[in-house]
């Protein structure tokens, strides 16, 4: 029993040198590296910048009313389409008892004026009939008649308009009706019916009552940092994403670089301005926030390689061509325009040549 044991022991202990030998010589050999190969492509090669921002409308009205008052009437809300003198709102005027007091006085002292002047009309007619006084006198007296009764009217109108914002003679105009200035959408309404709305003066930029755009017509504005706004100029091509509006793009061109940037959060950023182009149909809400690829060059349809296929020697780029299998040949390339993943390639390889993937 105890040689049979001693047989499984030395049995063991052989196995485990064997197996201890073969495994330090298989970790010192050399293992064979394979290397992996691409091949260049066709592809579109785009160079570009991004600004972050929103799509805004280009002409945004706000709608102020003529007169101070309280609105009695809304015709319209958020959303509706409107032609311009379309009805937004009705306003009651709420004249001030200090313009109404001096108004009705103005107008007393105007009817009295009147009374006296129409007493000396009636009697210098009476004695021009008669041949008494020249014709001169008379009509002066007459001039002095219809300049007192105007001023009955101006008065009259001037007490009526501080009251109710019209008078007899404006017939369907009146200062009471807030209508819109431009065709546009209507985005905002930021009044009830019962508020008290205050018109533009000097002192006082007046109570909005309405905000409406032309949203046929709208504009990229955005931000670029001080490191970009050197590459980029009017005119350039932007390609605009607009996170609310997933799996679609839209063109634009753009049109303005501030010429002063602005620091924020510890760097000095330029606005810039986009017109976007927007085909039938499509439709974009006031103030979406959007991303937009500047691009600042580009190349159609040109053979590229990706750029983790370059190495370099010096100032020489170049890449590892199979000639044969797991054999390669250096050969000297040149590059163009890259977009960072992708880089243009003018001359040394050819579309059907497999490229060495160097080990990273």
């Amino acid at each position: 029993m105890k040689r049979v044991r001693n047989i499984i022991l030395i049995v063991v202990f052989a196995f485990v040198f064997v197996g201890g030998f073969y495994y330090l010589y298989d970790q010192s050999r050399e293992k064979e590296v394979v290397f992996k190969t691409e091949s260049a492509e066709f592809k579109d090669i785009v160079k570009k910048t991004v600004a972050t921002g929103s799509v805004v409308p280009r002409q945004e009205i706000e709608i102020k009313p003529q007169e101070s008052g309280i609105i009695t009437e809304i015709y319209t809300e958020p959303g509706d389409l409107l032609k311009k003198g379309d009805l937004i709102a009705k306003i009651q005027i709420i004249p001030e008892m200090v313009q109404v007091n001096n108004a009705e006085s103005q107008l007393n002292k105007a009817k009295i004026r009147f009374k006296n002047a129409e007493i000396e009309y009636k009697r210098k007619k009476d004695l021009y009939d008669n041949g008494v006084i020249a014709e001169s006198e008379y009509l002066d007296q007459l001039m002095g008649y219809e300049n007192a009764k105007e001023d009955v009217n101006a008065a009259d109108n001037n007490l009526q308009l501080i009251k109710e914002g019209v008078t007899k003679n404006m017939g369907a105009q009146t200062n009471t009706i807030i209508k819109a200035t431009i065709e546009g959408m209507v985005l905002d309404v930021p009044v009830e019916v019962g508020n008290s709305v205050i018109k533009s003066n000097t002192f006082n930029d007046g109570t909005t009552v309405a905000i409406l755009a032309d949203m046929g017509e709208m504009i990229f504005e955005g931000k670029v940092d001080e490191t970009e706004v050197g590459k980029i100029k009017e005119g350039m091509d932007l390609l605009l994403s607009i996170g609310a509006i997933e799996g679609e793009k839209f063109d634009a061109k753009l049109e303005y670089i501030s010429p002063k940037g602005v620091e924020e959060n510890g760097a000095i950023q330029f606005e810039i301005k986009a017109d976007v182009n927007l085909k039938e149909g499509q439709f974009i809400r006031a103030g979406y926030s959007a991303n937009a690829d500047i691009v600042l060059d580009r190349r159609d349809s040109v053979l590229s390689i990706n750029e983790k296929l370059l190495q370099f020697s010096n100032d020489t780029a170049f890449v590892e061509v199979e000639v044969a299998e797991q054999q390669f040949e250096k050969k000297e390339i040149e590059t163009g325009l890259s977009d960072g993943i992708q880089i243009e390639v003018k001359s040394g390889v050819q579309k059907d040549d497999k490229i060495k993937v160097p080990k990273s």
